[in-house]
């Protein structure tokens, strides 16, 4: 995806995807690229992420997903795991009053109980400040990893068939879904992965089976609306066809 469009055409914003989830990689080499530190590279990330919120509000698309922090993460030098978690509360201070003024509800999935207290205090706070919005739904992935969410599902899924409250021949994709982290949240039409790596890294395994993927060479720190808006044009020349003719 090389093209940015600067405004979106009438017949792209007639065929939006309901949920977008993006991943978003490259705030290291864009930092590193400028002779910065690498939290600077996650500080313009976050002025990123801030544009395609507020451009997937207006626009209407319903669903956002973004991949903010796996747990392969935690494998991340201390100082700058240390470092995303001050900023990620920073970020729920600083962002929830706009979030709040845009109608977007905040919902978060992954292994939050591995992450600190107080980030964890923040989310709940920020997600009961917003619980009450009905526009964009802006996805947190945090601690999060594809095969730890399934196996996770088939950990509950198995301690339901042991105490009898479910029997294996119930056991559909829809039943196994409705024991994701994303249970309540319809699967992604579009995903997005900047930085040109060609790889999902781990991200939504369920969930993206038949998603379009668009790759773009951009650092996420430089992702903004123009690129937005060409990944949604790109999306609407897709013909999905769900396996049919």
């Amino acid at each position: 995806m090389s093209v940015q469009t600067p405004h979106l055409s009438p017949e792209a914003k007639a065929s939006l995807p309901r949920h977008v989830a993006i991943i978003m990689d490259g705030n290291g080499r864009w930092a590193k690229e400028r002779h910065l530190p690498r939290i600077e590279g996650h500080r313009a990330g976050a002025e990123s992420a801030r544009a395609i919120i507020r451009a997937s509000g207006e626009l209407g698309i319903k669903y956002l997903t973004l991949y903010a922090f796996s747990v392969e993460n935690w494998n991340r030098p201390k100082e700058e795991v240390d470092a995303l978690m001050k900023y990620l509360v920073h970020y729920l201070k600083t962002e929830t009053p706009e979030l709040n003024k845009n109608n977007v509800r905040l919902e978060v999935i992954g292994q939050i109980y591995r992450l600190p207290e107080n980030v964890q205090e923040h989310l709940k706070k920020t997600i009961t400040t917003l619980s009450r919005n009905n526009g964009l739904t802006l996805i947190m992935a945090l601690s999060y990893g594809g095969r730890t969410e399934i196996v996770d599902a088939v950990r509950s899924v198995a301690s339901k068939v042991k105490a009898g409250q479910l029997d294996p021949a119930d056991i559909t994709e829809q039943v196994f879904a409705q024991h994701l982290y994303t249970r309540n949240i319809p699967d992604p039409d579009l995903l997005i992965r900047t930085s040109g790596e060609m790889r999902v890294s781990n991200f939504l395994l369920w969930q993206i089976s038949y998603a379009e993927l668009l790759i773009t060479p951009t650092l996420w720190p430089d992702f903004r609306k123009p690129q937005l808006f060409a990944a949604l044009e790109e999306y609407h020349r897709r013909h999905r066809r769900f396996g049919a003719l």
